[in-house]
């Protein structure tokens, strides 16, 4: 009997925050590769605010998911058939693939071999050694560029970047101050995390808030947010500042096209930048960070937290907890475990 491929397919493009209808289960054969091909087993699904722009039929540096299509996702996979010489049989690997029980992908498409850690979980290699590790790290140290003394402001500082790169910034020698949006929140990034300062953004006078926790002003800001919050935070960048463009979660469920930030010559006054970039143009460099990530896990100096729940039918509900603010750290969705 042929064997069955579980999928979560895109039922019609979301309007606003996405909903449980937008989304539809179905089952399909498992497919075969071809040439340069392979048959990945999905183990873990990654759930990132990136998938809900890949939902809206917008210009991306990705094309949009077909409606009927199953939702595109980042995973942790196992090469079950391969079509492709350099990339064996049983291999770990994190690949772009799907929400599905097994994706027939390029070998272009794979991002990496996944050798498991010694005293780091497997899933790990998803969230912290994966996609927010490296997003974290290469956007505060090589588009960020901190240096010791200086202040990193962080928005969505809870969330499987955020609470990355403030732990980085500390690391640097700098000021890390994050905006959330609980005061749960806040003290976890400050008691556990080792944030300097944070901000409940939801209840405090954010202009009056970033005074007194960035005295010196804001040399980076790593932003996740857009919106009004990066409107204020741009008032209170310091000369040859620099803001992060990582994504802009505030405005990704917005049906018409959102202002411009209205405070933007800010960057000519300061003779400040703001860049944006994707781990996509750092990828040769993947194994060089991992490994300095999971140092800095070894020697205390990186925390992580990863939410991880079971079963594919969970993805779509996993995914909507990203716009409603429930989560610390990283989600995932497990679907099986590794062979051999």
């Amino acid at each position: 009997m042929a064997r069955v491929n579980r999928q979560i397919l895109l039922r019609k493009r979301p309007v606003g925050v996405p909903v449980a209808e937008d989304f539809e289960a179905a089952e399909a054969a498992v497919g075969t590769p071809g040439p340069g091909e392979v048959l990945l087993k999905n183990l873990y699904l990654s759930i990132d605010p990136a998938i809900r722009g890949w939902m809206s039929n917008a210009r991306s540096y990705l094309p949009p998911i077909e409606i009927g299509a199953p939702i595109r996702s980042g995973t942790l996979s196992q090469i079950e058939v391969s079509n492709d010489d350099a990339w064996p049989e049983g291999q770990l690997v994190q690949a772009l693939a799907a929400w599905e029980s097994y994706s027939v992908v390029p070998s272009s498409s794979l991002h990496g071999r996944v050798r498991p850690i010694e005293g780091i979980p497997l899933p790990s290699m998803l969230s912290v050694l994966g996609g927010n590790g490296l997003t974290a790290y290469f956007g505060l140290l090589e588009v960020g560029r901190p240096e010791a003394g200086q202040t990193v402001l962080v928005s969505a500082a809870a969330g499987g970047v955020g609470s990355i790169v403030g732990q980085i910034a500390r690391i640097h020698g700098c000021r890390a101050v994050g905006l959330t949006g609980s005061d749960d929140k806040c003290a976890w990034l400050v008691n556990e995390l080792g944030y300097d300062a944070a901000i409940n953004y939801k209840s405090a006078d954010l202009r009056n808030a970033l005074k007194e926790s960035c005295p010196d002003g804001i040399d980076i800001f790593f932003d996740s947010v857009g919106g009004e919050i990066l409107d204020v935070a741009l008032t209170r960048l310091n000369r040859h500042g620099r803001v992060v463009l990582c994504g802009a979660i505030s405005q990704i469920n917005a049906t018409e096209r959102p202002p411009g930030p209205s405070n933007y010559l800010q960057l000519l006054a300061k003779s400040a930048r703001m860049e944006g970039f994707t781990t996509l143009d750092f990828a040769g460099r993947y194994d060089q960070a991992r490994e300095q990530l999971a140092r800095w896990i070894f020697s205390g100096e990186l925390r992580y937290r990863d939410e991880i729940v079971e079963g594919l039918e969970q993805a779509p509900l996993h995914l909507l907890r990203l716009f409603s603010g429930e989560h610390r750290g990283k989600l995932m969705v497990k679907l099986a475990d590794p062979e051999g």
